[in-house]
C-alpha cells in the first residue's frame, strides 16, 4: 500500500503541470460541468500531496514545549539535531531556540517530554583555524524543514542533518581542507545531573576503531531508564589521526578527536546507525536503509514519508492555521518509536533479544499522556501502528507481569501513576483492532490491575476502597481516581468477552472514586486510613512528586476533580446534585483565579483553574455538552486554540508530551475529542476551521463542514451527520471511519 502511494505520489508531482494545464483547457472548450469538476479535483488533491510545506519544526522550542526542530521519520528510531545543553529542565530535548551555545549534534532525542532522556553518539565538526568558536553558530544560518536541518557555526563549518528510520546522516562543509570531528560517546541527556557532583552517565562501554572510517560500539547507560545501544558509524573520508580524549572522572565511555584532509569539495559525510540489539544489527540497517552517500535521495525520500501521513487530512485554513495545524500532525507521528531493527529484531525489557511480530516493537510510549487523546487520533489517522502497539505492550507484559507505564528505548521508567495502557487496549477493541489475542489482552489487564507492582498497591487499595494518604508517600488521591478509570476499562473489556465476575468486581472497584468525595467542600480530597480527611485542604494548592508532594499528581484539587468524568458523568453529577449543579462548577471552575501559577506544577496556559498545558485538563472542556450551558465549551474551545497555540517558536504552551498537546489541537480543530478515551465516542466541540477532510485508509473520505463559519461564528447547536440531525452531542469512532460528512451550522452566539 506504502509503496504505491509513494508510486503516485512521485507521478503526481512530475505531472502537476500538466495536468492543471489540461483542466484549463477543458474548462475552456467547456465541456461537462461533471467532467470539469471531477479535474478539478484531481489537481486539488495532487497540490495536497506536500502538506510538509506548511510544518514549521520549530514550533514548541522557545519555553515549555520541549519539541524539537532536527529530522525525524514517522515513528522513527533516530532524530538526529542539536543539543545545546545536555542536563536541566529546559533542555529536555537537548534543544531550545534561543540557546545559540552548541554542544554537538547527538542521534536520539524524545519530543516535548518533562524528562531528560538518550543523545546518543555526540558529533561536533571543527574548523580546527577557529578552534575557540567550535561551540557557537549564527541564528540566522538556522534552517529546519521536515527530513533536514542545517546551521553553520561560527568556525565557519556549515552542517546539514537527515535520516532514515534507523540511520542519521550528516554533511559537513567546511571553510578549508584542513578538518577535525570530536566524536563523544560519553554524552547523553541527562535526567538528573549536580554540577558540583556530576554522576557518570555511561555504566560501561566497548568501542573500537575498526578502520580509518569506521567506528562501532556499544554503551550501557544509566539515566530516567537503564538500556544498552549499539552503533556504527562511518565516514565518506579516511581520517589521518585519531586522539583519545582525557576522561574526566566517572566517566566509562570515550572520546575522540579524528582529523582529516578533505578534497576539493571540502565535504565530509557520516552515516550513523543505531540499535538495541548489536553491532552487527546496526551494520545491517545502515546496509538497509542508506547503502549509499547519496543525501539529498535521503532527504526526499524523507519529505515523501512525511507526506504520506501529512496528507492523510485536508483543511480549508489560512497559513497560518495550516501551519499549527501540520506541525501538530508532524509532532503527533513522531512517536511511538519502532525500535525493531531492519530484521525486526530488539532488545525486550528483560534484556533478551527477540523477533518483533511484523517486525514492529514500539517505545517511547508516554502512556500517562497519549492514551487520552493521541492514541484515539492515531486509531483515525495511522490505524496501520495500532495492532503493532497492543502487541508490543502485551510481549511487555508476558515479560515484565503487568503493562508498561512508560517506556523509553523498551525500558520501563515507571514514570507517572495509573495503568493506562488497559484503556488503549480496550479502545482498540472497542474500534475493531484484533491483531492480538484479546483474551490474552485480558488476562493482561486483569493481572496489572490486581498482582501489585511499582505505584500500584492493590492490596491496599481494596482493603480501604482507596488509596489513604498516610500509607502513601504521595498523590493518594490522583492514584485512586486514575485506577478507576482502568478499574472500568477492565470491566468493560471482560463484559465483552463474556467474563462476568470479572466484570462484576471491576464494576465495583470503578466505584471507589466516591469514597474520596467530601460533600462539605464538594472536592475529592486525601482521606487517611481511619477514615479522616486530611486537615489542611486548599483546593488551589497543585501538587507533584518532584517539586511539591501532596495528593495530586502536577495538578490540584479542582483539576483532579473532573477524572471521573471519563468515564462516569452521571455519577459525579449526582454527587454534586445533578446537572444544574454540573454546570454551575464547571462554570466555577473555568472563573476561579489562579493563584501564582507554577509551571512546574502543570499550571500553565491557565483559563481560571483550567490548565491546558496540562494533560488532566484535556478534556474538561467538552464536559460542557454534558451541561446546560453547551455553548460555554465552544468559546472556551475557540480561546485556547487562539491564546495558546501559535506558528511560532514558543507557540506551544505546556510540554507536548510526545504529541498529546499536539492531538488536542488537531481533534479540536476537526470538532469533536474523546472525553472517555476507550468507549468510542468522540464528543462534539466546535470545529475551527470552514472545511476539512480526513482520507481513510478505507478509501472512504469523512468530511467536517462548518458552515456559515467565520472568526465571529464560533457556536453551533445544530450538528448532522450524513444528513441527520445528531441527537447525542457525540459521534463514534465507526461514524468516522465509515466515511461521510458531518455539518455544523455555526452561529454567533
Amino acid at each position: 500500500m506504502v509503496i504505491l502511494h509513494n508510486y503516485w505520489q512521485i507521478q503526481c508531482n512530475k505531472y502537476n503541470l500538466k495536468f492543471r494545464k489540461f483542466v484549463l483547457k477543458l474548462i475552456k472548450i467547456r465541456m461537462k460541468t461533471s467532467l470539469i469538476v471531477f479535474f478539478i479535483s484531481i489537481g486539488f488533491l495532487v497540490s495536497g500531496q506536500n502538506n510538509h510545506q506548511f510544518v514549521n519544526v520549530f514550533i514548541g522550542t522557545d519555553g515549555t514545549g520541549h519539541t524539537f526542530p532536527g529530522p525525524s521519520m514517522p515513528f522513527g528510531m533516530v532524530q538526529p539535531g542539536p543539543d545545546n545543553k545536555d542536563f536541566g529542565w529546559n533542555h529536555t530535548s537537548g534543544y531550545q531556540y534561543l540557546d545559540t551555545m552548541l554542544l554537538g549534534f547527538s542521534q536520539t532525542r524524545f519530543s516535548g517530554t518533562g524528562i531528560n532522556e538518550m543523545g546518543d553518539v555526540l558529533l561536533l565538526p571543527i574548523n580546527p583555524q577557529k578552534g575557540k568558536l567550535k561551540n557557537s553558530y549564527y541564528k540566522h544560518t538556522e534552517i529546519g524543514k521536515v527530513g533536514y536541518y542545517a546551521l553553520t557555526k561560527k568556525d565557519d563549518v556549515k552542517v546539514e542533518l537527515t535520516c532514515s528510520d534507523r540511520v542519521a546522516f550528516h554533511r559537513y562543509t567546511f571553510p578549508e581542507h584542513e578538518a577535525q570531528v570530536l566524536v563523544d560517546l560519553q554524552h547523553g541527556l541527562r535526567f538528573v545531573f549536580d554540577e558540583n557532583n556530576p554522576k557518570g552517565l555511561v555504566l560501561e562501554s566497548d568501542v573500537k576503531i575498526e578502520n580509518n572510517t569506521t567506528i562501532s560500539g556499544y554503551c550501557a547507560t544509566q539515566n530516567w531508564v537503564n538500556r544498552k545501544y549499539f552503533f556504527t558509524l562511518t565516514f565518506d573520508q579516511p581520517f589521518s589521526r585519531s586522539t583519545l580524549q582525557e576522561r574526566k572522572e566517572n566517566e566509562k565511555a570515550p572520546r575522540y578527536l579524528l582529523e582529516f584532509a578533505l578534497p576539493e569539495n571540502k565535504t565530509l559525510r557520516v552515516k550513523i546507525a543505531l540499535s538495541s540489539v548489536s553491532e552487527e544489527s546496526a551494520k545491517l540497517n545502515m546496509k538497509t536503509e542508506i547503502p549509499h552517500w547519496d543525501f539529498e535521495q535521503v532527504y526526499q525520500n524523507n519529505q515523501q514519508t512525511w507526506d504520506n501521513y501529512l496528507n492523510r487530512v485536508s483543511i480549508e485554513a489560512a497559513q497560518k492555521q495550516k501551519e499549527i495545524f501540520y506541525t501538530s500532525l508532524y509532532h503527533l507521528f513522531l512517536q511511538p518509536s519502532n525500535i525493531a531493527d531492519a530484521d525486526g529484531k530488539y532488545r525486550g525489557v528483560d534484556d533478551q533479544i527477540a523477533t518483533a511480530p511484523c517486525n514492529a516493537y514500539y517505545s517511547t510510549l508516554s502512556i500517562w499522556d497519549v492514551y487520552r487523546g493521541a492514541f484515539p487520533l492515531l486509531q483515525i489517522l495511522a490505524p496501520e501502528k495500532i495492532d503493532g502497539i497492543i502487541q508490543t505492550m502485551l510481549i511487555h507484559h508476558k515479560t515484565k507481569g503487568f503493562l508498561p507505564i512508560w517506556t523509553a528505548w523498551g525500558q520501563d521508567n515507571y514514570c507517572m501513576i495509573g495503568n493506562h495502557a488497559i484503556p488503549m487496549i480496550l479502545s482498540a477493541y472497542q474500534h475493531g483492532f484484533r491483531g492480538y489475542d484479546a483474551h490474552e489482552a485480558l488476562t493482561a489487564m486483569v493481572e496489572t490491575s490486581t498482582i501489585s507492582h511499582i505505584n500500584s498497591d492493590w492490596e491496599l487499595y481494596n482493603q480501604y476502597g482507596y488509596y489513604p494518604y498516610d500509607r502513601l508517600d504521595n498523590e493518594s488521591v490522583s492514584r485512586t481516581l486514575e485506577s478507576g478509570y482502568d478499574d472500568w476499562c477492565v470491566a468493560v473489556m471482560a463484559g465483552k468477552l463474556g467474563e462476568k465476575e470479572i466484570e462484576n468486581t471491576f464494576t465495583k472497584r470503578a466505584g471507589y472514586y466516591k469514597h474520596l468525595f467530601d460533600p462539605e467542600t464538594q472536592f475529592f480530597r486525601g482521606k487517611d486510613s481511619k477514615g479522616n480527611w486530611r486537615a489542611s485542604f486548599n483546593p488551589l494548592m497543585a501538587t507533584s512528586p518532584l517539586n511539591n508532594p501532596g495528593d495530586y499528581t502536577e495538578a490540584n484539587a479542582w483539576q483532579y476533580f473532573w477524572t471521573p468524568t471519563q468515564y462516569d458523568i452521571h455519577g459525579v453529577a449526582e454527587l454534586l446534585g445533578g446537572k444544574i449543579l454540573f454546570t454551575k462548577k464547571l462554570n466555577a471552575f473555568f472563573t476561579t483565579e489562579a493563584l501564582n501559577p507554577n509551571k512546574f506544577l502543570g499550571q500553565e496556559a491557565m483559563i481560571g483553574q483550567y490548565a491546558h498545558g496540562n494533560e488532566p485538563s484535556h478534556h474538561i472542556i467538552y464536559l460542557y455538552a454534558y451541561s446546560s450551558e453547551a455553548q460555554k465549551g465552544q468559546k472556551y474551545i475557540h480561546q485556547v486554540i487562539n491564546e495558546f497555540h501559535n506558528n511560532t517558536p514558543d507557540g506551544m504552551i505546556g510540554n507536548d508530551d510526545c504529541g498529546q498537546m499536539s492531538a488536542w489541537y488537531v481533534l479540536s480543530t476537526l470538532g469533536f475529542y474523546p472525553v472517555n478515551p476507550a468507549n468510542g465516542e468522540f464528543v462534539l466541540g466546535s470545529p475551527q476551521v470552514k472545511e476539512a477532510s480526513i482520507h481513510l485508509s478505507n478509501n472512504q473520505t469523512f468530511v467536517i463542514q462548518a458552515k456559515n463559519f467565520s472568526e465571529q461564528a464560533i457556536f453551533n447547536e445544530n450538528r448532522y451527520l450524513n444528513g441527520n440531525k445528531i441527537i447525542q452531542p457525540f459521534i463514534t469512532y465507526q461514524d468516522i471511519m465509515n466515511g461521510g460528512r458531518l455539518t455544523f451550522e455555526m452561529t454567533i452566539k
